[in-house]
């Protein structure tokens, strides 16, 4: 008679346990032969006692009961196929005789399918699991069992082959440093049935598993001891996600032969295994559902550079940009207003809707109202016929007003409404026309400073001024100078089929000295016409426009045309200013300049101290 308890339900389902002569306890407290995690198991739940051909089962005065076939006793003598339930977890009670294999003739055809496990207790001593417990050797187990936890969940990714071999490595070496084992691995189930498994990590000597024990585990959900005269062999699966997909798998030989204590051992580790295995798909599952998130609410701002300005801006756009709140926008012309409002939209609820920008100082009052709000038949000469406006276009999108310290009071009060009521009315119409825009507009001009002088409307200026962002000239980030060369320099190579390798060292330092009042604007443009205008690969000095070469970086040094070119350049400066009195403005009239273009003339020249010098004279 060979009875053992097979557990058909709750954490340990599909593993088998022999029951030895004697005692054989069960409940949640380590110290038992079974220990259950059950919170509705008692620490010293009840125990199994065999004696005399019995197996009978005794409660320790449990909390919540033994119970067998659905009913609590305190004392009761297993039959066939009883059911044991402690907690959540139910064992099938089975009793059915058989020979023990002793011979070396011992193969996978002489095992009954019928049986859910195969034993034998030749040669083996009784051993009691609690002593098993207490050994030294095992109390290293629970310790390297915990930090094999750690380790699963800080590997990146448990999906990928490399990943899965770490753990299988880790598997093995812990179970080869606690069990007498001679050589060991981790298998992986194959689909293929030409390929009954595929190696993952392995220990010890050449591993050479038996394909039919392989594929009965995978089938049967059962760990087995198995022995012979020759061999001993144990072999466990490790579930997870209700399926079996790896097998840990030990050989020794007969002599040092594995014991009952050591299957019960690893099939509580592989238990252990697939927790730690499942933890670490699921970490890394929600890795990448992060990631996804994180990608899917990333900014799209269209934006080149890393500096902190940058990136503070690009984080106000997306916190601004999930709102409806209208938005100023503040900088000077060419910093990339209308870059800052189109991030804003695509990044918003209405991203799918119409964008429709408007230029509020490249039209007269009369045409940009007609733009903005529309017109009717018949409003005027030559509106033969009804007309929507920008304002109305743009439903469930976003309306950009750029330049809009430029409109006229009246113009002014008609917007207010557009903002207070969300409607408007077309020229020379009468119906209100409901509204659903977000409105963002943007200016170069000090609007606080309009308003003190009465040029710009108080209460249009506070509907404006709900969230504010700033658009930093490019001499306030010089950082940016070169990634946005070389981004332009790719863009308009590309759009004129022309190779381009890069900017020489001597165009970058002049790129970075360069104080560019146009800012990415005047930028594009130099790098556009290099592209256009150079004839080599790569970009160089002389390629770029003459304001941008005004003055010579640090460094690089000029060479004698350029130094004779520079003096002309201040001779001329200083004979138009003395020939002028002086005086700023006249002097850029004499030299047919524009007076800011002869500022930065001046500053580029290193021409102030002389001036200063010359007119103290």
């Amino acid at each position: 008679m060979n009875p053992r308890l097979v557990a058909i339900q709750g954490p340990l389902t599909g593993h088998t346990f022999s029951l030895p002569n004697g005692e054989w306890t069960i409940g949640r407290s380590m110290k038992n032969h079974l220990a259950l995690p059950d919170e509705a198991v008692s620490r010293d739940h009840c125990v199994i006692k065999r004696s005399s051909g019995a197996v009978r089962v005794v409660d320790l005065n449990s909390h919540n009961g033994t119970l067998v076939n659905g009913h609590k006793v305190a004392e009761h003598e297993l039959a066939q196929n009883d059911r044991l339930q402690m907690g959540a977890s139910v064992f099938l009670f089975h009793n059915a005789g058989g020979q023990s294999p002793t011979d070396a003739s011992i193969t996978f055809h002489t095992i009954d399918l019928n049986t859910q496990e195969l034993f034998s207790d030749a040669g083996l001593e009784d051993s009691d699991f609690d002593q098993v417990l207490q050994s030294n050797q095992n109390l290293r187990l629970l310790l390297r069992v915990s930090s094999m936890l750690h380790s699963f969940r800080a590997l990146h990714n448990a999906r990928d082959a490399g990943a899965q071999s770490r753990l299988a490595r880790h598997i093995v070496d812990l179970v080869m440093e606690i069990l007498p084992a001679e050589s060991g691995g981790v298998l992986s189930v194959s689909p293929d049935p030409t390929v009954p498994y595929v190696v993952l990590a392995q220990a010890g000597n050449p591993l050479g598993a038996d394909a039919a024990l392989v594929e009965r585990l995978s089938k049967e959900r059962i760990s087995i001891l198995l022995l012979d005269d020759v061999t001993s062999t144990l072999a466990a699966p490790i579930i997870y996600h209700d399926e079996i997909q790896t097998i840990l798998y030990f050989t020794a030989s007969r002599e040092r032969g594995f014991r009952d204590s050591h299957l019960q051992l690893l099939t509580a580790l592989s238990g252990i295994a697939a927790i730690a295995w499942e933890n670490a798909e699921m970490l890394e599952w929600l890795r990448a559902e992060n990631d996804l998130l994180l990608e899917q609410v990333r900014v799209e701002h269209g934006m080149i550079g890393n500096s902190v300005r940058l990136k503070e801006l690009q984080e106000q756009i997306s916190r601004v940009a999930v709102s409806n709140s209208t938005v100023l926008i503040l900088g000077e012309s060419g910093t990339g207003k209308e870059l800052i409002a189109r991030a804003i939209h695509r990044n918003s609820p209405r991203g799918q809707g119409p964008f429709v920008a408007i230029n509020c100082a490249a039209l007269t009052d009369t045409l940009l109202e007609s733009e903005l709000f529309g017109y009717e038949k018949g409003a005027f000469t030559g509106a033969v016929s009804q007309r929507k406006g920008k304002l109305e276009t743009a439903q469930g999108g976003t309306v950009f007003l750029d330049e809009m310290g430029e409109l006229s009071p009246l113009l002014q009060a008609k917007l207010l409404r557009v903002l207070q009521e969300r409607e408007l009315q077309r020229v020379g119409g009468t119906l209100d026309i409901k509204l659903d825009i977000r409105l963002i507009a943007a200016t170069n001009r000090d609007l606080a400073e309009a308003v003190r002088k009465g040029e710009f409307r108080q209460d249009l200026y506070y509907r404006l001024n709900v969230v504010t962002l700033k658009a930093a000239p490019l001499r306030e980030c010089p950082d940016e100078i070169l990634p946005l060369a070389e981004h332009f320099t790719k863009k308009f190579s590309q759009q004129c089929g022309r190779r381009i390798a890069g900017i020489s060292a001597s165009a970058k330092a002049y790129l970075q000295s360069h104080s560019w009042p146009g800012n990415v604007r005047e930028l594009e443009n130099a790098i556009e016409r290099a592209v256009v205008l150079g004839v080599g690969e790569m970009i160089l000095p002389e390629d770029l426009p003459e304001t941008v070469r005004e003055g010579y970086p640090t460094a690089i040094s000029a060479t004698l045309y350029e130094e004779a070119v520079e003096n002309a350049k201040k001779q001329v400066v200083l004979r138009a200013f003395e020939q002028a009195g002086y005086q700023h403005d006249p002097a850029a009239k004499l030299l047919g300049l524009h007076p800011n273009y002869l500022h930065r003339l001046i500053r580029a020249l290193d021409l102030r101290e002389a001036l200063k010098s010359a007119r103290c004279r």
